[in-house]
């Protein structure tokens, strides 16, 4: 449904405060060809109410020829700030970056928040960032999360589908996803409401079983049949099933990288206001899918980098597949138990 001015200036304009944009402060908005036009004028004008100064920067896109879709997250190759010293100059000089391209896992934003800039990430459609504005509450429920998670040495995952997979904690910190950016150096994803750490490397085993209705990303398919993952010290050694594990066996060969079948990060889904059914009513073009990885006691685990949190694993391979009807503990604590948060 069409999304007035008003309320996306308005909301735009709660999710900076949120992020503690200030008179004075300095913005670059990041554009590039899929940024959605409202939302650039939106963003734009409720920062230029805050006071601030923004800057636009326009960026060709990249990996067009790699890249076997159009998903913005399906091949994380170079970024269109690699060797681009002008916009990186005027990121890295911002309070504050709004990232309406889509940068991430690379070099380049990670040199961005090591200089204190904040990033907001926000390319979802006018429609889904109204129904999901973040709020302090919010912030509060992923970091109650985030505290449970931190103090954590293992996280098992079981589900009636067969899914019976343990992952060592530890190595890497815990990220938290509330939608805006309050502390210099943040990154964070409008909208979102979920948290994750990556396991400790070579220290995931068991078997992971995506079921009828488990999502894939970026594909954006809905399974109709179940696939099972074998994971051993860390990788994904086998993908067995009929159809959908075809599939899922062919794209992750394309990149023909060993590191894309590493497990990635792994958390949980805490948003109440996202859909699991949401992805079913939108062209693949239209969304990134955030819904699907925020909706309330979904398992969301990826394959791929490790970047974000510092590791060495930059492969274009990146996987999001969040599971329903899973059972998630932290040691001895239940999290999520069948597929609904227990607190």
């Amino acid at each position: 449904m069409p999304v007035s001015d008003h309320d996306l200036v308005e909301a735009w304009t709660q999710v900076l405060t949120l992020s503690r944009l200030e008179a004075g402060n300095t913005v670059t908005v990041l554009t590039g060809s899929h940024t959605h036009p409202q939302t650039l004028s939106a963003a734009t004008a409720a920062a230029r109410a805050l006071g601030a100064t923004v800057t636009r920067v326009d960026l060709q896109p990249l990996n067009a020829g790699k890249s076997l879709s159009r998903d913005p997250l399906a091949y994380l190759g170079t970024t269109p700030l690699t060797g681009n010293r002008a916009a990186m100059a005027a990121c890295v000089a911002s309070d504050l970056v709004i990232d309406l391209m889509t940068l991430l896992f690379s070099p380049e934003q990670q040199r961005i928040l090591d200089s204190g800039t904040r990033i907001l990430l926000a390319v979802e459609p006018p429609e889904i960032l109204l129904r999901m504005v973040p709020s302090e509450e919010d912030r509060a429920r992923v970091n109650a999360a985030a505290a449970v998670l931190a103090q954590g040495k293992t996280m098992s995952v079981r589900s009636a589908a067969g899914t019976d997979v343990r992952f060592r904690l530890g190595q890497y910190p815990v990220i938290q996803e509330y939608g805006f950016v309050d502390a210099p150096g943040r990154w964070d994803h409008w909208p979102s409401g979920f948290l994750f750490t990556w396991p400790n490397e070579g220290e995931s085993d068991g078997r992971i079983v995506l079921d009828r209705g488990d999502i894939l990303l970026p594909q954006k398919r809905y399974l109709s049949e179940p696939v099972s993952l074998t994971v051993r010290q860390g990788y994904v050694t086998a993908i067995e099933g009929g159809l959908e594990a075809e599939l899922f066996r062919e794209y992750m060969e394309s990149f023909e990288d060993p590191e894309g079948y590493a497990l990635s990060h792994i958390g949980w889904g805490l948003q109440h206001r996202a859909k699991w059914t949401t992805l079913s009513l939108y062209d693949r073009e239209q969304t990134i899918a955030m819904d699907a990885r925020a909706f309330a006691g979904n398992f969301l685990f990826s394959l791929g980098p490790n970047t974000e949190v510092g590791g060495t694993r930059n492969t274009a391979c990146h996987i999001d597949i969040p599971l329903r009807r899973c059972t998630v503990a932290i040691d001895d604590r239940v999290v999520v138990r069948d597929g609904a948060l227990t607190d």
